[in-house]
């Protein structure tokens, strides 16, 4: 997997650029493949998780990485966005099964709201927001 996405006229439309953008960052979230899922995230990142809690980019990657947080499934429906010059906003609904802090919590579907930005030529996720569906 590709680490980063630079803007590439070649790689066909922008909106499908970041969409594939952050479909590869939900499969480098659930290997806890770090290496991929750092660049992707800006480092002034900030997850609102669906229990309101607000996580910086080194609080929610860590977690990952120490095991903290350990998703077991994050399948992604259909990904609607608007592109906005140097700026992209994403929603979907999406099957979510996780692990957090050693408790199991159920396959659920969730909403996800992110927004990437384009710094230097290359689209990170900036802000992600995640709603239980009940």
């Amino acid at each position: 997997m590709s680490a980063t996405f630079p803007i590439d006229e070649q790689l066909g439309s922008l909106a499908d650029h970041i969409c594939t953008a952050e479909r590869t960052r939900l499969q480098a979230l659930v290997a806890a493949d770090m290496a991929t899922a750092r660049p992707l995230h800006a480092a002034d990142f900030q997850l609102i998780t669906p229990i309101g809690k607000a996580l910086s980019k080194d609080e929610y990657l860590g977690a990952i990485a120490a095991g903290h947080i350990k998703y077991l499934q994050w399948e992604p429906g259909a990904i609607e966005i608007r592109v906005h010059a140097h700026i992209a906003l994403l929603r979907y609904q999406a099957q979510l099964e996780v692990v957090f802090g050693g408790h199991h919590v159920a396959p659920a579907q969730y909403w996800h709201t992110d927004a990437y930005e384009c710094r230097d030529g290359v689209w990170q996720v900036v802000w992600s927001q995640a709603t239980a569906i009940s």
